[in-house]
């Protein structure tokens, strides 16, 4: 069973996002305004890249692809959520993602070592950022307070490919002392992939990605504001 913290978040609330031309907002507790997601933010600055690869491949084709990654993530989420709060039925999963479940069960190993937990599907934001969002977990692992993030995917990731993963995890940790006041000692990323294996991505160096995501959020407001 894993530990659960409870912590004071100010403010802590359920918001329901809205999207305006693909961009999705977070509406703000208290303030009468609107914060973009982290997550559109990151995936703003590799827009062009998808663009032409669903050119490339066809449009039919990377809506398939889209689809099933996109199942296959929400339901490795789903069933990664359900252990930590100790309510997992596996078998309720099985019929319609089983390969969810297959890859859930190569990365248990490395989920157990989570402890300790202070957020799990949480929603925060930062008026410092102009940010907002919604993190994965923020809690111990292997005995140092860490914001985590689940991923799959089809087969293992480059480092060099993800550096978006550990921009938005960094913001989810600035958001995350700004409403706590508790500081995260580092980012964790774990990916599970189709072929069975599992990485882990442990970085200490935040203050690097804080920089890169200063330079993401001047990217994103530029281009919606000449869009």
């Amino acid at each position: 069973m894993f530990n659960f913290i409870d912590v004071a978040l100010n403010e802590h609330v359920e918001v329901q996002a809205v999207n305006d031309d693909g961009v999705r907002y977070y509406p703000i507790p208290g303030a009468d305004k609107y914060y973009p997601s982290v997550t559109s933010i990151t995936s703003y600055k590799s827009a062009d890249f998808f663009k032409k690869w669903r050119k490339k491949i066809g449009e039919t084709e990377a809506n398939r692809i889209t689809a099933r990654a996109t199942q296959r993530g929400t339901a490795f989420h789903s069933i990664t959520e359900d252990y930590i709060k100790g309510v997992l039925d596996l078998e309720q999963y099985m019929t319609n993602n089983p390969l969810s479940v297959r890859m859930f069960q190569s990365a248990k190993s490395t989920l157990d070592r989570i402890d300790n937990i202070h957020c799990l599907e949480t929603f925060l934001y930062s008026h410092y950022l102009g940010l907002a969002g919604r993190v994965d977990c923020i809690a111990e692992f292997d005995g140092e307070l860490a914001v985590i993030d689940f991923k799959t995917s089809t087969k293992e990731k480059k480092e060099s490919y993800i550096e978006n993963y550990f921009v938005q995890e960094t913001a989810y940790a600035a958001m995350f002392l700004e409403r706590s006041g508790l500081e995260v000692k580092k980012i964790v990323t774990i990916i599970a992939t189709e072929e069975g294996t599992i990485q882990v991505f442990e970085k200490y160096n935040l203050d690097d990605y804080l920089q890169l995501l200063k330079s993401y959020i001047e990217e994103f407001v530029r281009g919606r504001t000449y869009a």
